[in-house]
């Protein structure tokens, strides 16, 4: 059941009814009960595996809490590591690794006698193994106790709108909310029907209808060339963030719906006016996991520089890395850790010197404005690398992305090869308009969310952008005979 499906939708009203019909004491048996049956609808052999990963880490943490001995806590707590992220590397890095084991042995003349597995990756494993090792790390650290109750700690880990792709949540945010009594919130209800409206609206309306021509060319790279390459590169942008963030405004309606409140994933991350202001807004829950849980404890700045580009370097190898086992990934993070890196290194040798000169107001909106399109810019030809299916294909685009950028202004000359690849005037306005509703919401909202920002406007306006959402997924849902698809970061 994606998100997106009738199926759900019916699912989520029994478990609504059910919630708040029950006494508030067994609630929590009503979401656990709900989350597995959610989580087996996709695969029942992977649900065991969730369950037993989840009895392994609750008795271990509370080990972990019992313990008085230094020793003997940092024990139990690499044994929970090696476990969950042992688990972790066999189904999602074991036949990645032993590859590239196989390759250098190839090279050395002797023979791999390894085979790889053919196991599917169970859903969600990246984002419940983080959620149950940062709970882990928490425990150890003094900075939470470790939970008593095991259903309210398999809920913890199983949650059903965010165990698939997050967002990933603290133990100090999230257990507490277990335990709260509730009852039916019409504000809260409003709030996240306008949030899953929303994220339906950028996944079905925009990611789902780009996806379509961003898959024909990037799966068959080495047929185009130029400006096809170029707006491919640009769609699958604006794809992938409507996608993942559309994921997260619904889990998070989702959630609010029922009374708890998820931690914010996206920040508007294509406003931002730097690298380092990019990883601020996108996937939040990531990486300030991977700044808390990794780059902290290898010493962060607080160390030499030479040694904290390396520790940035590290913590974005592995970023990338988290997200598949595959080398475009690799690449893909390591490109970010070099950006990462020249921006830190300039900052410091810059002192704030252009910043100061540039401060005067006339000067400050086109600042921001050159420095939003630059951080663009580089974000989205990194994401060739995320996008492609195999390095040989992101090194083709990388090298034939500008062989007729002079032609990008001659409309005939790119009306043509847009129709040599399917795309019509009418297809083009079906997916302008959606994009351009989404950059003028996320323009008139600035620091409110999307449910302040429309709750705030006029009855008039209110209602036109309802139905303006409405009528765009409905409207679009069916164009093109192209349903929707399951969630990119699902895979991961």
């Amino acid at each position: 059941m994606i998100f997106s499906s009738i199926n759900f939708v019916i699912f989520f009203l029994i478990t609504f009814f059910l919630y708040f019909t029950v006494k508030s004491k067994y609630r929590w048996l009503v979401l656990l009960s709900a989350s597995y049956f959610y989580y087996m609808s996709w695969s029942f052999k992977y649900a065991i595996l969730l369950l037993t990963i989840t009895i392994i880490s609750f008795i271990l943490a509370k080990l972990i809490d019992r313990e008085k001995n230094n020793s003997h806590k940092k024990r139990y707590l690499c044994l929970s590591l090696f476990l969950n992220l042992g688990i972790l590397f066999m189904f999602k890095y074991f036949n990645f690794f032993n590859d590239i084991f196989s390759l250098v042995l190839t090279k050395m003349n002797i023979p791999q006698v390894v085979p790889n597995f053919k196991l599917l990756m169970p859903l969600g494993i990246s984002f419940y193994t983080f959620q149950i090792t940062g709970y882990m790390i928490d425990v150890y650290k003094g900075r939470i106790k470790a939970e008593r109750n095991f259903g309210v700690f398999a809920l913890f880990v199983s949650f059903f709108p965010q165990i698939v792709a997050g967002p990933i949540q603290r133990g100090n945010e999230f257990l507490y909310q277990f335990y709260q009594k509730r009852q039916l919130d019409l504000v809260k209800i409003k709030e996240g029907l306008i949030l899953i409206l929303w994220g339906l609206f950028k996944k079905i309306a925009i990611s789902d209808k780009l996806g379509i021509y961003v898959n024909k060319i990037y799966n068959n790279p080495y047929d185009y060339s130029g400006i096809i390459l170029i707006i491919a590169t640009l769609l699958f942008s604006i794809q992938l963030y409507c996608d993942f963030s559309g994921y997260s405004d619904i889990a998070i309606g989702y959630a609010k719906i029922l009374g708890f409140q998820l931690k914010t994933n996206f920040d508007r991350p294509y406003f931002a006016k730097s690298i380092q202001e990019f990883w601020r807004r996108w996937h939040i829950s990531l990486s300030t996991w991977f700044r808390d849980y990794l780059y902290i404890p290898l010493g962060g700045n607080r160390v030499s520089r030479i040694r904290s580009y390396l520790n940035i370097f590290v913590v974005f190898l592995l970023s990338g890395l988290w997200h598949g086992a595959n080398w475009t990934y690799v690449v893909w993070g390591a490109i970010h850790g070099l950006y990462l890196i020249i921006y830190q290194s300039f900052k410091k040798a810059d002192g704030g010197y252009t910043v100061k000169k540039m401060q005067p107001l006339k000067f400050q909106k086109l600042k921001d404005f050159i420095c939003i399109v630059v951080t663009f810019s580089i974000v989205t030809f990194a994401w060739i690398f995320f996008r492609a299916n195999k390095i040989s294909d992101a090194i083709y685009i990388v090298k034939n992305l500008f062989t007729d950028v002079g032609h990008i202004f001659d409309i005939h000359y790119v009306g043509k090869l847009l129709i040599e690849i399917g795309l019509t005037k009418y297809d083009c306005i079906l997916m302008f308009i959606p994009v351009l509703i989404l950059f003028m919401i996320q323009i008139g909202q600035k620091e409110n969310t999307v449910p302040e920002f429309i709750t705030n406007k006029p009855l008039i306006i209110r209602w036109s952008i309802y139905y303006l959402l409405i009528f765009s997924i409905i409207l679009l849902g069916g164009y093109g005979n192209a349903e929707s698809t399951q969630f990119i970061y699902s895979q991961f």
